[in-house]
């Protein structure tokens, strides 16, 4: 210290050095620090991080910590995006693809839905091994373009533009359904060009849509009743030609009859060429098949044709394009078409037979017509529940419980179906939360035949179609089980309109309007009927009693409901809800 004082110029030159010193020590522990963090990782989960997404070392750098969380990409973002791979097609997937008709030289862009896929080989590529090459088609059906993202399907007035593209030049397209708009929102660019989810499909090893479990069995049965319905139209429209050809040659000659057998085996034809077009649906030979069947249509043509060079032949005439068609007389004519139409008149009378049948009985009078239904009757109890329309397609039997406001109906079917060991259930409704898009697009078209008070399940077509199964009865007898429906008037109205099910009808109600007037009242007072804002419980009152009056006549005047339950004592109307109920197996 003495030294510094006597020396003012050296302890300035000290406290450089001292300084310099500093400096150097902070310096390299810095440096070492820095190198240490390159040769082995950090333990602190940023810095890891920052090193796998970087994917080297930070050396002879240091970089603020805005820089380093400017450059941070998460590790799971870019391990997905290199993952993700094109998925598989399938059924119902929106697409983008180019319609080289639409006036571009690139073609116009366009978004449709894959309603089928078709795998075609072709014969003229191989493959490395010799094999043909498998290539997927895929038919689209176009969606209408409605503006800002937005493709609507084209309403059913409208004809639809499908077409057959090849799988490569599809480019799936992620799509969300809006129901304000009723159409499919997808992502595009600020041009308004349609941004894919990928250019392409993974054909990669694609075998097809995912199977879907098949019972053989009904298939086989199917295609047996298909091929014997088909052969019943060809032997019945032989058959019918042959009957008329008799009937033309009793009343106009040979010569007219011969002309009519001609048009009839050329009706037959038809036939047989219609269904090489029906076999051929959906398999790889479509196409052929159809252009094979159009054949009949120029059959009629061909046979005015060959009876038109008779007449030239045999009247000495040579024939000519001139004169090809103008030996064919009116007779001719008339019974060349008469026969080529005599195919239709087996299917008339096949569909108009039952119908006949069925009001056989009412034409007849007296015991016989009664004698007559009886016998159907017991013809039909001997073959089960099952029931069949005027084409002979199975229906499925419904027990129908329906009645105005305040009858007790919903106590009766419940009970009913208690006491009924499986025999009788409720439909299942469809649920929004389950299948919000299915739910969403039925309440849209108003297919939904009914919907509960929260607006979450809905009664549709297939809650009753669709067998809920089967159970033995007390003879180890298999039997269908019955769906029973509480029904108002609105929905019975609904169910009327519907195809494919057999309707038993029960009307439960009461047979006195001051009974409907004592238990709406009861029901106001309890809170079960509630009281808009704004009005009185005796307003209420008229209104329901009005609408009980309405309902009591569709009950009267629509003819579906076979027994009347008059809801009097809850014991005695549950028997006969059982005894109406039990119709459903005759």
């Amino acid at each position: 210290m003495k030294a510094f004082t006597s020396f003012p110029g050296l302890s300035w030159l000290a406290i450089l050095i001292h300084i310099e010193l500093i400096v150097a020590f902070t310096s390299s522990s810095s440096t070492s620090s820095i190198k240490s963090c390159a040769q082995k990782p950090s333990t602190s989960p940023f810095r890891r991080k920052h090193h796998s997404a970087v994917g080297k070392p930070m050396v002879g750098s240091i970089q603020s910590t805005s820089t380093i969380l400017h450059a941070y990409t998460p590790p799971e973002a870019s391990e997905a995006k290199a993952r993700k791979k094109p998925p598989y097609p399938k059924i119902g997937d929106l697409v983008r693809y180019y319609d080289l008709d639409g006036g571009k030289s690139d073609g116009e862009e366009l978004v449709g839905k894959l309603t089928f896929l078709q795998k075609s080989t072709s014969s003229k590529s191989n493959g490395p091994d010799g094999e043909p090459v498998v290539e997927w088609l895929a038919e689209v059906t176009e969606l209408e373009n409605v503006g800002e993202g937005y493709f609507a399907e084209y309403p059913s007035r409208k004809r639809r533009k499908s077409k057959l593209y090849k799988l490569e030049s599809l480019s799936p397209v992620i799509g969300s359904y809006v129901r304000s708009e009723d159409a499919f929102k997808v992502p595009t660019d600020r041009m308004g060009k349609v941004l894919p989810l990928f250019e392409s499909y993974n054909l990669e090893g694609f075998q097809g849509p995912a199977a879907v479990p098949v019972n053989t069995q009904v298939i086989e049965n199917d295609l047996k009743n298909y091929k014997a319905l088909k052969g019943k139209l060809f032997k019945d429209a032989l058959l019918a030609g042959l009957f008329g050809t008799i009937i033309a040659d009793l009343v106009a000659g040979l010569d007219i009859a011969l002309v009519y057998f001609v048009g009839a085996i050329a009706g037959v034809g038809y036939l047989f060429f219609l269904s090489v077009k029906t076999d051929t649906v959906a398999s790889p030979d479509a196409k052929l098949g159809s252009n094979v069947s159009n054949i009949r249509f120029i059959l009629p043509l061909l046979v005015l044709v060959g009876i038109s060079f008779q007449n030239l032949v045999t009247g000495g005439v040579s024939p000519s394009v001139d004169n090809v068609f103008d030996s064919v007389t009116k007779e001719q004519f008339g019974a060349a078409m008469l026969g080529f139409l005599t195919y239709r008149l087996p299917l008339f009378v096949s569909q108009l037979f039952p119908i006949i049948g069925e009001s056989a009985g009412i034409v007849l009078p007296g015991s016989a017509g009664i004698a007559m239904q009886m016998a159907r009757d017991a013809k039909e109890s001997m073959g089960g529940p099952k029931k069949k329309d005027i084409f002979g397609q199975n229906l499925t039997t419904v027990l129908l419980v329906s009645g105005p406001t305040g009858c007790g109906k919903s106590e009766l079917v419940e009970k009913l179906i208690q006491d009924s060991d499986g025999r009788f259930v409720a439909p299942k409704y469809l649920d929004r939360i389950v299948d919000p898009i299915k739910y969403e697009q039925l309440e849209f078209r108003d297919e939904l035949l009914q919907q509960d008070p929260t607006g979450r399940y809905g009664l549709t077509k297939d809650s009753l179609l669709n067998s809920p199964g089967k159970f033995k009865d007390q003879y180890g007898q298999e039997l269908d089980k019955i769906v029973v429906i509480d029904a108002d008037v609105e929905l019975c109205k609904k169910l009327t309109k519907l195809s494919g099910i057999r309707i038993v009808g029960v009307w439960v109600g009461l047979d006195a309007l001051e009974k409907f007037e004592v238990r709406i009242k009861e029901q106001i007072e309890s809170g079960a009927i509630p009281i808009p804002e704004g009005e009185s419980a005796e307003i209420v009152r008229r209104t329901k009693l009005r609408e009980i009056v309405k309902d009591i006549e569709y009950g009267i005047v629509s003819g579906i409901f076979e027994f009347t339950v008059l809801n009097d004592d809850f014991e005695n109307s549950l028997m006969e809800l059982k005894s109406a109920a039990e119709y459903c197996y005759q």
